[in-house]
């Protein structure tokens, strides 16, 4: 049986991303190593040239990748797929609701329908809109709501263009709230007022991500993620502030960071002094040794 075949507005490292967790695939090629070549070798286009071809490969098993997200690669990690080690990105959390509503409502629309046969729509399909429809559609569905400021004041967004607006200035459909953790369980509560609050004997800690609800997740935090296609994956920024996923990691083996020798090793053999961007899987290779 043939691998799916790459999809015309897909690119090399979304094709890698989408088939590797393939159940299929996966049925195929069990080993790890044999699957991921195997992906990469399929998502290079025929007539590519060589040393681009061997470029990709390379660099795609020695560090990992960079997909912009979609309906088949969102993931929401738990608490305990977090990493220890990491500070967030600014303390943010990025909820693809807010920032791409109509991706994530056509998502969830879409599972609800077609259940485990769900499969993204493609540019050309007829139930994908064209940019106008979509504009329109926003408009006839809008309804006058209240949106929050940073401080929490109410402000009333009467039409979609006071919504857009405030948006824009950092306004919430949230009213402001203080959030705490339960360290051990990851439980999150939330309290009007600041304080110190206690379950079962342990002391909360001020939670620095929401609730995720399937649509929240933390911004340079690395989650693990154990069905693949590589060892962790992490969402950033990148250059143009668009969210993207870098997956990173070899899944077969372990970090001897503690060890000296085989740290200073790694990290001058990669260039880790000048690891590139955040957005590019070296860096986190790099930053996890």
């Amino acid at each position: 049986m043939r691998l799916p075949i790459k999809r015309p507005d897909e690119s090399r490292e979304g094709y890698v991303g989408r088939v590797y967790i393939n159940e299929t695939v996966k049925a195929m090629y069990p080993d790890h190593n044999r699957r991921l070549e195997v992906c990469l070798q399929n998502a290079c286009e025929a007539g590519m040239n060589p040393v681009s071809e061997a470029d990709f490969m390379i660099n795609s098993i020695e560090y990992g990748w960079t997909e912009e997200i979609t309906a088949e690669n969102w993931i929401v990690p738990s608490e305990a797929d977090y990493e220890e080690g990491y500070d967030e990105e600014l303390d943010e959390v990025w909820d693809i609701s807010e920032a791409k509503p109509g991706l994530w409502e056509n998502i969830r629309k879409k599972k609800e329908r077609e259940g485990k046969d769900y499969k993204p729509a493609k540019k050309g399909d007829k139930d994908r809109p064209d940019p106008e429809s979509y504009k329109k559609a926003q408009s006839d569905d809008f309804k006058p709501h209240k949106m929050y400021d940073k401080d929490g004041k109410p402000h009333e967004a009467k039409t979609l263009e006071d919504h857009l607006r405030m948006k824009k200035m950092g306004y919430t459909h949230a009213e402001a709230g203080y959030k705490y953790e339960d360290p051990k369980t990851g439980q999150v509560y939330e309290y009007q007022r600041r304080g110190i609050y206690k379950k079962d004997g342990r002391t909360l800690v001020p939670a620095r991500a929401a609730e995720y609800q399937g649509k929240k997740v933390k911004l340079g935090k690395p989650f693990r993620t154990p069905k693949g296609p590589k060892k962790s994956a992490v969402y950033v920024k990148n250059g143009s502030g668009k969210v993207v996923i870098v997956r990173f990691g070899d899944p077969n083996m372990s970090i001897k960071k503690d060890n000296p020798k085989r740290r200073k090793s790694f990290r001058a053999r990669h260039n880790c002094d000048n690891p590139g961007p955040r957005w590019k899987a070296k860096y986190w290779s790099c930053r996890a040794w």
